[in-house]
């Protein structure tokens, strides 16, 4: 298993896998799972990587039908000014590739942003460390692993 998937069954929250043939030619890896896998696409997740004018990394996770919005989560972490993160540098820091980045289970713990609108489901789907992987979880337990916090950073 990923280390995502490890992240969840040591912490013992409660959590369920989903599975799908992902296709590389799909444009959007958030809406193909949200397809894929039959559910709502505002409550499936993406995980997506800011930096700071000094190369620091922030994670934000946002519905896949959104897009962030990166002045929001820079003030929600109190940085001046972000960025979309190389992606080079998203896998070095999380050990994941583009497309099954997880919250869960990253190398280096990144300060974390769970877009607010996750508060209205008992579950939501993110990433569960690699392409064609998704883990159920509640958005309080997501929290609880990755030391998060949940403000408005999604936009559309």
């Amino acid at each position: 298993m990923t280390p995502a998937v490890n992240a969840a069954k040591k912490a013992k929250i409660p959590h369920r896998l989903h599975q799908y043939d992902h296709d590389p030619a799909a444009e959007s890896y958030g809406l193909e799972a949200a397809e894929a896998l039959g559910q709502d696409p505002a409550r499936v997740f993406k995980t997506l990587l800011a930096a700071d004018e000094a190369g620091k990394l922030y994670v934000a996770v946002v519905p896949v039908t959104g897009l962030l919005d990166l002045k929001a989560l820079a003030k929600a972490v109190k940085a001046k000014k972000l960025a979309m993160a190389n992606p080079a540098a998203a896998e070095k820091a999380t050990g994941y590739v583009v497309g099954g980045i997880s919250p869960l289970g990253q190398k280096r713990r990144l300060a974390l942003v769970l877009d607010k609108s996750a508060e209205q489901f008992d579950t939501i789907c993110v990433s569960g460390g690699r392409r064609g992987l998704e883990i159920e979880l509640a958005p309080g337990d997501l929290l609880a692993l990755t030391g998060g916090q949940l403000a408005a950073v999604a936009r559309g």
